[in-house]
């Protein structure tokens, strides 16, 4: 694992900023990264593109990830010059009625590994699986070569409530998996789909080792806006404490 994403994991401070699996645009990415950079985010998630990989690595020396559910893409992003992979986040194939049951998610971990051992690997849990079965399958997937596990979670959440109350809510599926989770697995655990700065600490106090942003941040309409969100989220994860969770440190 790269040494800054594995110290910010070991204090519980790792900030992913996520452009999105299926965003292309490299105006929009490009944004994303060097606001990312100017933030104090710990690292990046990109789509499995090699040009933007390309992209992103003329822009910033954060760690750069790449997101995708097809394996094979994830050799040539490698190749130029991805740091680290993610199997997922998978929210934004719900709307189009797409699932990812646990068998395929575990057939693709085997896949990815098989094409590329030596890679840091995070994969993401589906939420739409009951939290039980999301511990069992962090389990195997761990046992399968995952170095690192994401939750998710918000996107399909409806907060009854506005406000601060309505982040908690939005934010509530991927924060009980998390906790459920990081108590399962010896790996650092990465919340993410609905977090907020509000719910940011509290993903690190359910034992997260950090937490992934994505929409909260890609979809503002300026850079200024993007540095502030990653800003508020990175002040917000250093309220909390600083000792280190379960997860072994060679990770």
């Amino acid at each position: 694992m790269h040494s800054t994403l594995q110290r910010a994991c070991t204090i519980r401070r790792a900030l992913k900023v996520i452009s999105g699996l299926n965003n292309f645009d490299k105006d929009n990415v490009a944004a994303v990264v060097r606001a990312a950079e100017l933030g104090g985010a710990t690292f990046v998630d990109i789509a499995a593109d090699p040009e933007l990989v390309k992209l992103a690595k003329r822009l910033t020396k954060l760690p750069v990830c790449v997101s995708a559910v097809e394996p094979e893409k994830f050799r040539k992003a490698v190749a130029a010059g991805a740091d680290l992979i993610e199997i997922g986040n998978f929210d934004a194939f719900y709307a189009q009625g797409r699932r990812f049951e646990a068998e395929e998610v575990l057939a693709l971990t085997y896949q990815t590994r098989e094409l590329l051992p030596e890679v840091t690997l995070s994969v993401t849990v589906p939420h739409i699986l009951t939290l039980d079965k999301q511990v069992q399958l962090a389990e195997e997937l761990v046992q399968a070569g995952a170095d690192i596990i994401q939750t998710e979670g918000g996107i399909n959440t409806k907060p009854v409530h506005g406000g601060t109350v309505g982040l908690i809510e939005k934010a509530a599926p991927t924060l009980a998996a998390a906790y459920e989770i990081s108590r399962a697995v010896a790996i650092p655990v990465l919340c993410a789909s609905g977090i907020s700065n509000v719910t940011a600490p509290l993903a690190t106090a359910a034992g997260a080792a950090g937490v992934g942003v994505g929409s909260a941040i890609n979809q503002l309409n300026s850079e200024i806006a993007m540095i502030a969100a990653i800003r508020g989220i990175v002040e917000a994860l250093a309220t909390t404490s600083t000792s280190a969770h379960s997860f072994s440190p060679e990770y």
